[in-house]
């Protein structure tokens, strides 16, 4: 049996203590880039800025590395001459120590700066004469070097005049042996028969701040024959001075040259960057719609030709748009003209046709059948010159949409009441569902309907005689209607050309109803212009679907469908692409019944208009080839161009003009 806090730690009762902090990290962390946020835009968004920046930093580089060799190189000079400057006078003073003990080991003369000795012969004192050397060879280095005598095991600290008279203490110039003369150093000096040196730090006893120095050592013996180790400390003040001086010079030449080169780099990014923000600056001007405008040009130079460029691009530029602008003008003038001008001699011709039409009955079959079919064409040729006004309309935009709220199911309704004789001699059904909550949106209840009457009829048309549902659906500010049919289906990348002018997926299939060809044009410029979508999906033999989105509220944005684009029963989404499913079986797909559980219905209530039809009633939804190779997802239309999915603003203002 486990333990309560087991059992609630499986059951994920206990809470993450770490969850309760992410909050307030990521809320500190957006604190914390609040202020860098100005200065991180100016940095993207600056070219100018980028490069001087850059050039400041790699001149910082190299002027440090520079200044790190350099110094380097005078710091080892310096040193180098020292230290054999300093060996030398070393050696020529224990050569000199030397010569006076050799000399008979007489006593030092006090007087004496030359180093000489008396001429007495009684024994010398070893403290006595240790002191006497210590002070008369310091005298002529002070502030140079100091003197420091020590016996082996007598490097005791003692005054600056070498105070101690035994023969084992030590004698200075002024400095503490103790701390100045390193132990390994004295050892050195006391194995060794030659000079020995050190770099050493120097203590006075002052209490004048430590000093570095260069220790050299030798043992030599007194005129006793006692050892005494001998040292010089040369201090390195001057060579200090010339190097600071040296760092100093170098500092200050780094610095004129990291200005120096900023201020270059700044001169020259600028001489680049300011006719690139003039030539985008003038872009962004002709993108608008200001096409006069153009660089100024100065010089021979490369950016001299660059802006010549541009201003020649512009001028073709504005040549081109002006010619395309004329001759789109031309025409939807003759568009227009030519639709104004037929509605005269057609309005003659159609009263001609429905003389001879009433009259059909007291004419020859062949007479009377020509009489029909001049009626039906003469429909056609009025709903031609119709359409081809309204699409001059939208081309010049002039169109104008009168907006105010309606419910879409009466709309729906009206369309489907509309298209009953042409189901019925296609032998379809057309469902509606999602009809049982109001779908109110702020639309033109004219271009809605016919909207859905050009889907509705379309999908009849191309339904192969199966049912046609049409689905609404509310939500997230948007209102919908699909209308999705079984029949033949559109191929890939005919979803997005299904909207263009008097296309036809089949050009060699006759238009049974008498369309025009711009219906669906028509439709998505309707759409448009409510600032909503109109979109296409479709697969071969499974049919397609038409979505109308529009917003509820005229003048918003769309950001969501209430309804997918693909619906739920297409063949990817019930799986049927694989070999060894369900239309492998050889069992077709049938909805359960009409209402609303299957998968026509979509699980939502609704109501049925069903036409009674003498023959056999084919499948809803057709079975599908086993064979069938896997697909994968379409792209969706609101991504293509030229499909009627791109969302168009709400037009606040129009133009009026008379077409």
């Amino acid at each position: 049996m486990r333990r309560p806090y087991e059992r609630e730690l499986l059951e994920g009762r206990l809470a993450d203590p770490m969850r309760g902090l992410l909050p307030v990290i990521r809320s500190c962390v957006r604190w914390a880039r609040r202020p860098l946020q100005p200065a991180s835009r100016l940095w993207r968004r600056n070219l100018q800025l980028r490069v001087v920046a850059f050039t400041l930093l790699m001149s910082v580089g190299v002027v440090l590395l520079l200044g790190f060799v350099v110094i380097g190189q005078v710091r080892n000079g310096l040193l180098d001459a020292k230290e054999k400057a300093s060996v030398k006078q070393a050696m020529s003073g224990f050569s000199l120590v030397q010569n006076m003990v050799t000399q008979g080991g007489q006593e030092l003369d006090a007087t004496s700066t030359g180093g000489q000795v008396g001429g007495n012969d009684k024994q010398i004192d070893s403290g006595t004469w240790i002191t006497q050397l210590t002070q008369q060879l310091s005298s002529g280095g002070k502030g140079v070097y100091w003197i420091v005598a020590l016996s082996p095991g007598g490097a005791e600290d003692s005054g600056p005049q070498g105070g101690d008279t035994s023969p084992r203490g030590a004698r200075t110039s002024g400095v503490l042996p103790k701390k100045t003369i390193s132990p390994a150093l004295s050892s050195a000096v006391d194995k060794s028969a030659g000079a020995m040196k050190q770099y050493t730090t120097v203590y006075t006893d002052d209490g004048e701040p430590p000093r570095s120095a260069l220790a050299v050592g030798k043992r030599i013996t007194d005129p006793n024959g006692r050892e005494v180790q001998l040292y010089y400390l040369f201090a390195f003040d001057q060579e200090q001075k010339t190097l600071g001086l040296v760092k100093g010079t170098l500092a200050t030449a780094g610095i004129f040259v990291v200005v120096l080169l900023g201020a270059i780099a700044w001169l020259v990014t600028r001489q680049v960057v300011t006719p690139v923000r003039m030539a985008a600056g003038i872009a962004e001007r002709l993108a608008a719609g200001r096409l006069q405008e153009r660089m100024q040009v100065s010089g021979e130079d490369d950016i001299a030709r660059l802006g010549e460029s541009f201003n020649k691009m512009a001028q073709n530029l504005q040549v081109k748009i002006q010619q395309m602008e004329d001759l789109s003008r031309m025409q939807r003038r003759f568009v227009s003209d030519v639709s104004h001008e037929l509605r005269t001699p057609l309005t003659t011709v159609r009263m001609a046709a429905d003389v001879i039409h009433d009259a059909r009955s007291d004419f020859d079959p062949v007479t009377a059948r020509s009489a029909e079919l001049l009626q039906n064409q003469l429909d056609r040729f009025e709903s031609l010159l119709s359409d081809l006004l309204e699409i001059s309309r939208f081309d010049a935009g002039a169109a104008e949409l009168s907006a105010e709220p309606i419910d879409l199911r009466e709309v729906v309704r009206r369309v489907v009441d509309a298209a009953e004789p042409l189901a019925e001699r296609k032998g379809s059904t057309v469902l509606i569902r999602g009809d049982a909550q109001p779908v109110v949106a702020e639309a033109d209840p004219r271009r809605v309907e016919r909207v859905l009457r050009n889907l509705v009829v379309n999908a009849i048309e191309h339904g192969e005689g199966r049912d046609v549902v049409v689905r609404l659906a509310t939500a997230d500010g948007a209102v919908a209607v699909a209308v999705r049919d079984y029949g033949v289906g559109l191929k890939p990348g005919e979803a997005t050309r299904v909207f263009n002018r008097f296309w036809r997926a089949d050009p060699a299939r006759a238009r049974t109803t008498g369309g025009t060809g711009l219906g669906l044009s028509i439709a998505v410029e309707d759409a448009r212009l409510h600032g909503g979508w109109l979109q296409a999906w479709g697969e071969p033999g499974g049919g397609s679907q038409f979505r109308m989105t529009l917003p509820r509220t005229a003048g918003d944005s769309l950001r969501t469908s209430p309804l997918p684009l693909e619906p739920d029963d297409s063949r990817r989404n019930r799986g049927l692409t694989a070999p060894g499913g369900a239309a492998a079986a050889g069992s077709p797909v049938v909805p359960g019944p009409r209402d609303g559980s299957g998968p026509a219905g979509n699980g939502a209530p609704g109501q049925a208009h069903r036409r009674d039809v003498g023959s056999p009633r084919p499948p809803l939804i057709p079975p599908m080839p086993s064979g069938a190779p896997a697909r994968p997802p379409t792209a969706d239309p609101a991504a293509l161009p030229g499909s009627g999915a791109r969302v168009v603003g709400h037009r606040d203002a129009v133009r009026k003009d008379e077409i």
